[in-house]
């Protein structure tokens, strides 16, 4: 193995902005086999998925932060460099993945600061697995946290059930796209909400029956709750899949029928909810309608996929298995539409933070 790149946090910035301007490309030696377990595995990393949560890492603005300094990059893909002598399963050569819950900065063991990020990263033999199907490595480095995002969200939260309607906010984002591939695989119908005509039209493309541009004339918002009341024959949809938070919120609430689920999967439309640099807190909370909620008599359901895991670990198999499976058989291919070299990490990052992305974004070591 010869020596690499990888990136570096060094410390946590006032708000992501600041933080992808404070990210540093370092030089780093190759791990050393002689230093590692008889279950590591080595990795040498060839694509690493550019993720909302790796921006609001580097402010300590997510509710996980590894210690410093670490390498962001939550999940990656790429080769096996050298395992220990205990690992089976996986072979030097083989493409793998690897699973960012139990390796990585998300990861809560001893994994935190092998992020994908870099030429090599380390991670025990659970977490890694050979890429199902005929993924790509930037299909597979965008596979499990946006897809077991919108399984937990849509399925074990949402009960989502063949027939029913969905709206999707923030539809052309990472998880927001493999909520509109996971509503379709359950014969849900997908209306996809979003701001941009360029960006719905891929998102129609990968399979929502229908697009709603919420932008006004103004560059603002429009209310579209008449448009979707048409979709639905004036019912109004079931249930509402809202990674965006803030205003757009609101008015997603009016298009629904009474008695529907509303389903919480984050705020990427109000990231500075949290107070900088660690200091944790939520100055800036969002606010929902009580009124609505109650005259609608809506299920409003918080959807954390990580910290449901960490709270109850038999909740994920069963996802991770769905989700594997649909991978093997060819029915999820994560769309990507940016790629960049490590050195353009900056360059990554501030289009992640910009909404230039289309699904997934993926940095190559």
């Amino acid at each position: 193995m010869q020596p690499g790149h990888h990136v570096v946090v060094s410390a946590l910035a006032e708000d992501p902005a600041a933080g992808i301007a404070a990210l540093t490309v370092a030089p780093m030696a190759a791990p050393d086999p002689a230093t590692l377990g008889p279950r590591d595995v080595v990795v040498a990393v060839k694509s690493a998925s550019v993720n909302w949560v790796d921006l609001l890492m580097t402010s300590g603005q997510y509710q996980h932060q590894p210690p410093l300094p670490y390498t962001p990059g939550l999940e990656y893909a790429g080769e096996v460099a050298w395992h220990g002598p205990e690992v089976t399963g996986v072979a030097v050569g083989d493409r793998v993945l690897v699973d960012g819950l139990l390796a990585g900065p998300r990861s809560l063991g001893a994994y935190q600061r092998w992020g994908g990020y870099a030429s090599y990263a380390v991670a025990p033999a659970e977490a890694v697995h050979r890429v199902p199907g005929d993924l790509t490595l930037d299909q597979a480095c965008n596979l499990l946290g946006n897809y077991e995002t919108a399984y937990h969200v849509l399925i074990a939260r949402g009960r989502l059930q063949p027939g029913e309607t969905v709206l999707i906010l923030g539809a052309s984002g990472s998880t927001g796209l493999a909520a509109v591939h996971v509503a379709r695989l359950v014969g849900a119908t997908v209306i996809a909400v979003g701001r941009s005509d360029a960006k719905l039209a891929v998102v129609a493309a990968q399979g929502a029956h229908h697009v709603v541009n919420c932008r006004g004339a103004d560059g603002g918002l429009r209310p579209f709750r008449d448009e979707v009341k048409a979709l639905t024959g004036g019912r109004g949809v079931d249930v509402v899949y809202d990674g965006v938070g803030g205003e757009l919120s609101d008015h997603a609430m009016r298009c629904t029928r009474f008695g529907a689920r509303f389903l919480i999967a984050g705020w990427a439309g109000t990231p500075l909810v949290a107070a900088g640099k660690g200091g944790r807190g939520a100055p800036n909370v969002n606010r929902l309608p009580t009124n609505l909620i109650m005259m609608k008599s809506l299920d409003v359901l918080g959807c954390p996929a990580a910290i449901s895991v960490a709270q109850d670990p038999s909740i994920r198999p069963p996802r991770f298995a769905q989700i594997w499976r649909w991978a093997e058989a060819g029915a999820l291919r994560p769309y990507v539409s940016h790629t960049f070299p490590l050195t353009e990490v900056q360059a990554a990052l501030r289009a992640k933070w910009q909404g230039e992305i289309i699904g997934g974004c993926v940095l190559h070591p």
